[in-house]
């Protein structure tokens, strides 16, 4: 067969992802539930999404960068509070929050109420970050500070410092 031919034959349709209410894979990361909605692999690894509810009080990751990848927070319910650099943003409800690569930032649940945020990660790599984090938790090793920025570091993810 011709290339030509090859090429013109009809392709199979992009199977389709339906993730209902309750599926999806958990992750426990102490306080925080993740709910991976879309790991990449039904992308082409050019998405992913994931659910998670912030408890009460969770104070987020150290503030960092990340250098492959933008990240997207769409909070549901609750109020999230985003530091990036030395501003804060208490994103409520309804609130889009969209961090390019080389942005420093973290994030909190800093009120009495649990916060539930959709996040995207584009491209998809950074969900193998929270399933790391999770065997670390696993293996009953403390959460500290630099066991997730040890973790961030496979992920072309930096503490952030003054400097980009």
């Amino acid at each position: 067969m011709t290339e030509e031919a090859e090429n013109s034959r009809p392709q199979a349709s992009p199977t389709v992802s339906v993730v209902g209410p309750g599926d999806g894979e958990t992750i426990l990361l102490g306080p925080t539930r993740m709910r991976v909605l879309e790991d990449g692999s039904h992308t082409g690894h050019r998405l992913a999404i994931a659910e998670s509810v912030l408890a009460p009080h969770t104070q987020g990751p150290p503030q960092h960068r990340h250098a492959g990848h933008d990240e997207g927070f769409y909070i549901l319910s609750g109020t999230v509070r985003f530091t990036v650099g030395d501003e804060d943003h208490d994103a409520s409800a309804g609130t889009l929050v969209i961090v390019p690569p080389g942005t420093p930032h973290t994030f909190a649940n800093p009120t009495d109420l649990p916060a539930v945020m959709l996040s995207t990660f584009t491209p998809d790599l950074y969900v193998q970050y929270f399933r790391d984090l999770q065997d670390v938790l696993a293996t009953g090793r403390p959460m500290t500070p630099q066991a997730g920025i040890d973790a961030m570091s496979h992920y072309a993810t930096v503490p952030a410092t003054d400097s980009p």
